[in-house]
């Protein structure tokens, strides 16, 4: 019993010298993040009127409401008592293991600011990066996250997007379509040519301004090849894609034109 009373002495002296710090620090906590999400919302508000570029505002976000929960916690610790000091001390100390550790994150993060600053892309973008093809869905501290024409989602490290190689197919405004369609070497080029003109024209997705194009392409081994070019907005590139490989194909068929496959041929010997 005097044992069991020694120690619930102590945990009184304990709560009576500890107590009020860690109610403060708990008030000044939650009182703290409550701040931080009423600012953060406050900014995306100010911003969204501002009219400010959405991967820049939600890039500066996260900077900011990161950057606020740090120093959130440091005044927490040094409410409970610790040494800020002391703590930043050991913070440094442990900041280049902690660096070598994350230089894949500390490359993300300078890949984020760099992309940032010279804006290769933006939110909307159709962009090919890393093997990667889609349209940016959101770029943030460490990552651009894209959606694939197969409406999966792709995270790409912001370290390689920066160093790497990047395709934007929105930033000019249109697209050109690469098709190829072969016809058989007796049909009439200049026909199949006004055939699949007319295709193209008569889509209103595909741009007038660059005109469309009908060209032989390559003299195969069994077909004469011709390059079909239309040019669409971004948006539309799929659609038009379908769309024209499937009426190029009806009209020759309607115009009688042979659109020519691999034939294979079978030699039987004689026993």
């Amino acid at each position: 019993m005097e044992k069991a009373q020694e120690w619930f002495n102590y945990g009184i002296e304990l709560a009576k010298e500890f107590g009020p710090k860690l109610i403060t620090a708990i008030l000044i906590y939650i009182i703290g993040s409550w701040v931080i999400k009423k600012l953060i919302s406050s900014l995306r508000q100010v911003m969204s009127k501002s009219k400010y570029d959405e991967s820049l505002q939600k890039f500066l976000l996260n900077l900011l409401t990161w950057s606020l929960k740090v120093f959130l916690i440091i005044l927490v610790i040094s409410r409970l008592g610790v040494d800020v000091t002391t703590f930043a001390a050991v913070i440094a100390a442990a900041g280049l293991a902690v660096g070598l550790a994350l230089q894949g994150s500390l490359s993300n993060f300078a890949g984020g600011v760099l992309i940032m600053i010279f804006r290769p892309y933006k939110i909307g973008d159709v962009i090919e990066a890393q093997g990667v093809l889609g349209v940016v869905k959101e770029i943030e501290i460490f990552t651009t996250k894209l959606t694939t024409p197969q409406n999966k989602l792709a995270i790409v490290p912001n370290g390689a997007m920066a160093n790497g190689n990047i395709i934007n197919y929105t930033a000019e405004g249109m697209m050109r379509v690469d098709i190829t369609i072969g016809i058989g070497y007796d049909e009439n080029i200049k026909n199949a040519k006004e055939v699949l003109l007319g295709v193209l024209t008569s889509n209103p997705k595909i741009m007038k301004d660059p005109a469309p194009s009908v060209n032989v392409s390559q003299l195969g081994e069994s077909s004469v090849d011709l390059a079909v070019r239309p040019y669409c907005t971004p948006e539309d590139y799929w659609d038009v894609y379908f769309t024209t490989l499937e009426n190029c194909k009806l009209a020759l068929d309607d115009a009688g034109i042979e659109i020519p496959y691999p034939h294979s041929v079978e030699i039987h010997k004689e026993s």
